[in-house]
This record gives structure tokens, C-alpha cells and sequence, in this order.
């Protein structure tokens, strides 16, 4: 067993950076942190989509920080969870299959990885909610729902949403968060993390372990990051800066965020001290060029995530291929066997682009090309030429070698 300590500057940066509430108090979660008792503490996330991303990293990283100080940590795939899926503000999610639960998270652990240690004398403990929540029979499933009330389950905000817009609610989606809560009773923790979305889940988790475990369960809740895009950073639309993202990716998709972004950025998603971060509000708020600092936030959310070099060499790529317009001198090379191809196989074959669907609507947007050349037609036939560089967006490249 990891022997505990009560470093009072981790204590004080868990109880603080990227926090936007804590329950019942941040007070009385320190005195328990500097009690020196070892706690357990998890955080769940429901295989809704291949990737974890950034946003999910601001939990994992003050998972991190409790492992650190010797507690324990388990990272939980909510593989039964998903099977419902936590309720949407606007829809009904689809449920899921095994085989696409099963697909989504092949790839979890060696993302998470990147910020927290799976081995060690203090290994972060890997669990799916199968475990338990397959095993609950009828009755044990009316002991769960008999602990709240109708009215009390659509207070949450995404409910009184979509009854004020007629929209429906299916049954399912109201069990979720007793779901959620009942995770928590069956690992016996002490304390839950995650982002603020998950608050009635997380605060209904307390409710239960009340009346299951006699027990007071504390709850830290993340602030969020938007998405480049500005909408919520999603496993399911993919729109985040994903933890499976090459560097080159990473630090691009950062540099595509607005200037508004930055300090919530730095923040959120970088380990830069607040006294650094202030300082770059002060030079921001006196007329100095952006740009700067938010080539600073991209740099140090790859730096936390795959290490400082891979960081400068991202920032080179991107000063190259973006800013100079370049192409890089060293790029994925892909080789093809046949004399002509239509447009939309050569870039799949070439895995710049995942889907063909993908491919067609980025031709709309005259997001592809060949050679320099704008790809305008998605029934195009390529020749195939050795050499020829084949380009997404502003930082994916190709090289097309002959077989």
C-alpha cells in the first residue's frame, strides 16, 4: 500500500486549478486530504467514441495529483453505463452495442497512460462497471430507483430542457444517474471527479452512498473546455483535441482556437504555473500580439501530453507548413499500386482521411489537394504520380510512393 503524504502545494493546486466546485466543501475536503487517511477516488467515462480528449485530461490530471499523494485512483470505463448513455440536452442517445462499447475503448488505456501511471508502486486501477452493474437483479434495481423521486430526476437541467420543448424522455435515460451514483457505492469511494456536466450524476452518487454506505462521499467538479469549434468537446463528434491526435494535430487544432480562449486554455489544458498565466493576461490586456501566447497554449498542451520534444517539433511543423506555407520536409509516405485512382480511395488509402463520406464533404469545402492543386470533383481520377503530395487541411500531408 502507497504510503500517503499531505504535500500542502498538490493538496492546494486539487483543490484549486480548473476546479469549479467542490462538495459539501473545498474546506472540508482539505482537512480530509491533510488527514493523512489514504482515500479512494475514481472518475468515470462512458465508450461513447474512440478518443479521450483534453477536456477529459483535466480530471485525469488531478487523478494524477492524488496518486501523487499516494491515494487511491481508479480511471473507470463506464462500459455498462454506455449501454444508455448519459441523457443528451436535445435527443435521446442510441444505445450502443458490445461490439462498438468494446471498439470505442480499445485505445483508452494507452491514452490515459500519457498522464497517469497504470503501473508503479501506486498503479491507477483500470475497472469497467460491468463488474457490478450487470449483476443487479430486478429487486436491487426498485431499492435504487426507491431512492429518489420523479421530480427530483427531471430538475436536471437537460430534462426541464427538453420538456419545455416537447421533446421526449425516454424511461432509460432517467435510470442513468442512478446508474452513475451506483458505481460509486459499489467501489465504496470516497470521492468522485468530473466535469461540470456531471454534477446532478456526481451529486446523486452522494445521496446514494448516504443511504447505501452511511457515508459522506466527496465530489470535485471540473471546469470545461469548449472545442475549437466552440461547441462542447465530445468522444461522440470527435471535435476535441484527442489524446490519440499526433503532436503535429494536437498543437494545430490548439492553434485553432480563438484569442478569447487562451487563459481559460493555459489554465485548463497546461501545467504553466497561474503566476506565468497571469502575466501573459497582463501583456495581453497591454496591446501585445496574441499570436504569442496562444503558440505558448498549443506548445504546452502537447508538452503534457507526449513531452517537451515532441512539442518543439510540432511548433516547427507549424511555423513550416502553416505560417511559411511549406510543405514538410519529412511526411507520411504511402504507397499505391495502381496507374489512376479515383480521388476519394486515394485518400483513404493514403489515411489522411478515415471515411470516404469525410473525404466528399471535404472536397465542399475545397479542403483537399493534389500536387498544390484544389480537388474539385469527388469522382475525379487521379494519375498516380511517384512523389506526389497529397494534402488535408493545413497540416496533413502525404507522400504518394509507386509500388
Amino acid at each position: 500500500m502507497a504510503k500517503v503524504i499531505t504535500d500542502k502545494q498538490l493538496i492546494k493546486e486539487f483543490l484549486t486549478r480548473g476546479v469549479e466546485a467542490i462538495y459539501p466543501s473545498a474546506a472540508e475536503l482539505e482537512k480530509k486530504l491533510m488527514s493523512g487517511q489514504r482515500l479512494k477516488i475514481y472518475q468515470g467515462f462512458d465508450p461513447t467514441g474512440p478518443y479521450l480528449h483534453v477536456g477529459h485530461a483535466i480530471g485525469i490530471r488531478a487523478l494524477r495529483i492524488l496518486q501523487q499523494l499516494g491515494h487511491e485512483v481508479v480511471f473507470l470505463v463506464g462500459d455498462y453505463t454506455a449501454k444508455v448513455g448519459d441523457p443528451d440536452k436535445d435527443t435521446s442517445r442510441r444505445m450502443l452495442t458490445d461490439a462498438e462499447i468494446e471498439k470505442n475503448m480499445s485505445g483508452w488505456k494507452k491514452q490515459a497512460s500519457q498522464l497517469i501511471d497504470f503501473g508503479g508502486a501506486n498503479p491507477v486501477h483500470f475497472e469497467r462497471n460491468y463488474q457490478w452493474l450487470s449483476k443487479l437483479n430486478l429487486g436491487d434495481v426498485i431499492k435504487l430507483m426507491s431512492q429518489t423521486t420523479v421530480q427530483r430526476l427531471i430538475e436536471r437541467d437537460m430534462f426541464d430542457r427538453r420538456l419545455k420543448a416537447g421533446d421526449p424522455i425516454h424511461f432509460h435515460e432517467l435510470i442513468y444517474p442512478l446508474m452513475q451514483g451506483y458505481d460509486g457505492v459499489a467501489m465504496k469511494v470516497d470521492m468522485e471527479v468530473g466535469g461540470a456536466d456531471q454534477t446532478f450524476n456526481m451529486l446523486m452518487g452522494r445521496i446514494l452512498s448516504r443511504a447505501y454506505l452511511n457515508k459522506e462521499k466527496f465530489v470535485r467538479v471540473n471546469k470545461m473546455m469548449d472545442a475549437p469549434d466552440g461547441r462542447t468537446m465530445s468522444k461522440t463528434k470527435g471535435n476535441g483535441i484527442n489524446l490519440g491526435d499526433s503532436s503535429e494535430e494536437m498543437y494545430g487544432k490548439a492553434m485553432s482556437y480563438p484569442d478569447s480562449a487562451i487563459l481559460s486554455g493555459l489554465e485548463l489544458l497546461t501545467a504553466l504555473s497561474l503566476e506565468k498565466i497571469k502575466e501573459v493576461e497582463k501583456a495581453m490586456k497591454a496591446g501585445q500580439n496574441p499570436m504569442e501566447f496562444k503558440k505558448l497554449m498549443a506548445y504546452e498542451i502537447v508538452k503534457i501530453i507526449r513531452g517537451e520534444k515532441a512539442a518543439q517539433l510540432a511548433r516547427d511543423f507549424f511555423e513550416k507548413t502553416v505560417q511559411k506555407k511549406e510543405a514538410p520536409i519529412e511526411m507520411l509516405e504511402v504507397k499505391i499500386k495502381a496507374k489512376t485512382m479515383n480521388v476519394v480511395d486515394l485518400f483513404v488509402a493514403a489515411k489522411l482521411v478515415a471515411s470516404k463520406s469525410e473525404v466528399r464533404r471535404l472536397i465542399g469545402q475545397g479542403g483537399l489537394s493534389v500536387d498544390g492543386q484544389v480537388v474539385a470533383k469527388a469522382d475525379q481520377a487521379i494519375s498516380i504520380k511517384d512523389g506526389m503530395v497529397l494534402k488535408k487541411g493545413k497540416r496533413g500531408f502525404a507522400k504518394v510512393r509507386i509500388k
